[in-house]
């Protein structure tokens, strides 16, 4: 199942199947390239914040780093095939 970053729902791993880099700024873009954002890459939503829910907390590899709603919605990633088999 696909989902833009900001929409998938928190602690469902997921792996980043596109990035619409040219949706963002040439400082976002260079922030989540330096951060390891990048198609095939292990990501997990794990929380936003109280009010608004942003910025959003994801795990990427090993890392845990905060990012904006809007970075977030440039995001496509597919939820874990295991995961979905679960909840079915």
């Amino acid at each position: 199942m696909r989902f833009s970053l900001d929409q998938l729902p928190y602690h469902v791993p997921a792996t980043v199947t596109g990035i619409a880099w040219e949706s963002l700024g040439q400082a976002d873009a260079k922030r989540l390239r330096n951060l390891g954002f990048d198609e095939g890459v292990s990501i997990e939503a794990l929380h936003g914040a109280p009010f608004g829910r942003d910025p959003i907390a994801v795990r990427i590899g090993r890392m845990q780093v905060a990012i904006r709603r809007a970075q977030a919605q440039t995001i496509t990633v597919e939820a874990s095939s295991m995961v979905e088999a679960a909840g079915s």
